[in-house]
């Protein structure tokens, strides 16, 4: 008889060896969080039909994104979140791992939810899909699965999220930041967006911080280096606001800030998507 362990996720990662010494475990449950980026389709991944074994599909875009808000991943109501957990099979005392197919991108937005849910027992497989199957690591052909149903019963944090009010009013709070995750080219003005209709430019008094420099081959820096990056950007005492193009990869960002040892974060929901619509949010252009 296998006698486990008690699993403790007292990280916000796990490596794919610890995944694969637990991938057994009675109360661990793999969700699979791919999205494919903006402009890119899903089966351009070489990935995008295979999983690792036993994942149940987490799906971001249509299960667990407001669909009464004209806005791409806001985050559920309370009754609808648990509602959508509960259909997973996920449990007050289940672990949860979270992975995507293009190392760490749309994962971390699952681990915020859930956090921002009161569930801890949750990390972000390091690596992701690339790395597990660079390792020669065993996958499976996608397909659904019976799921009996889940107790999941969530525990909001509000300050997990904020909405635009909530940004406007610390925007000019010297104890606060908002980091904006978006390429410089989108966060001064000079790209375009990649949705329709959206204006150029930022939220006045907020630093960009691409999310693609927190990450190091599929995984995320380490913490000190995280935090030397943190700082050198002005982060102190802080509380800290994240913000992206759609709620999306702010949560990478926020991800790294965690590492670092930041504990004040929280994530603008609506992101550039809704502060970027014509109208009277105020809006900066050029180098911050």
């Amino acid at each position: 008889m296998v006698i486990f362990r008690i699993m403790n996720m007292t990280k916000h990662t796990v490596s794919i060896d610890w995944l694969k010494a637990n991938l057994d475990h009675p109360d661990l449950i793999i969700l699979d969080a791919s999205l494919p980026k903006p402009m890119t389709k899903a089966e351009d991944n070489p990935l995008a039909e295979i999983q690792i074994p036993g994942a149940l599909f987490f799906d971001i875009d249509h299960r667990f994104s407001d669909a009464t808000i004209n806005l791409p991943h806001t985050m559920l109501s309370e009754e609808d979140f648990n509602g959508e957990a509960r259909k997973l099979g996920i449990n007050n005392e289940s672990k949860l791992v979270v992975f995507d197919n293009l190392g760490v991108y749309s994962s971390p937005r699952v681990w915020w939810m859930f956090k921002a849910m009161g569930h801890d027992d949750i990390a972000v497989l390091d690596g992701g899909l690339p790395e597990w199957v660079k390792a020669g690591l065993p996958t499976e052909a996608k397909e659904k699965s019976q799921i009996n149903p889940g107790n999941f019963t969530a525990n909001p944090r509000s300050s997990f999220f904020k909405n635009a009010d909530d940004v406007l009013s610390v925007q000019s709070d010297t104890d606060t930041l908002i980091l904006d995750a978006r390429s410089r080219g989108r966060f001064e003005g000079t790209e375009p967006e990649p949705r329709a209709g959206l204006r150029g430019g930022h939220i006045p008094n907020s630093i960009c911080l691409p999310f693609p420099e927190v990450v190091r081959e599929n995984k995320m820096k380490d913490s000190n280096e995280l935090k030397d990056q943190f700082e050198q950007l002005g982060v102190k005492h802080h509380d800290l606001v994240f913000s992206c193009g759609s709620g999306l990869t702010a949560c990478i960002i926020a991800l790294a800030a965690q590492i670092a040892g930041y504990e004040k974060l929280s994530v603008y929901d609506g992101s550039w998507s809704e502060w970027g619509q014509p109208g009277n949010l105020p809006v900066s252009t050029g180098a911050a």
